[in-house]
């Protein structure tokens, strides 16, 4: 899967928790989830079990606590699915 695939499929989970219209049909790397798309802490949180479901990964507090934009949510997406699939 490749970035511009995870970034399509991070915006159809983003959609339901934002209200920003604009900010969502420009989503890229760019995107801050908090400042561009308005999602408070709770909904991060919905947004990652909505990731670990979407892509049958597992993901850690520590990778967690960096997915705060599409940039680092889509490199630890690609490294959980590497392991993942490396196994």
């Amino acid at each position: 899967m490749n970035k511009e695939q995870i970034i399509e499929a991070l915006k159809t989970i983003v959609q339901p928790y934002s209200e920003e219209t604009t900010a969502l049909a420009h989503i890229d790397e760019k995107t801050d989830f908090i400042n561009d798309l308005k999602i408070n802490s709770a909904n991060l949180v919905d947004i990652i079990l909505d990731i670990e479901e979407k892509f049958n990964i597992e993901i850690d507090n520590d990778s967690m606590a960096k997915m705060l934009n599409v940039k680092a949510t889509t490199e630890i997406i690609a490294q959980k699915l590497e392991a993942r699939d490396g196994q």
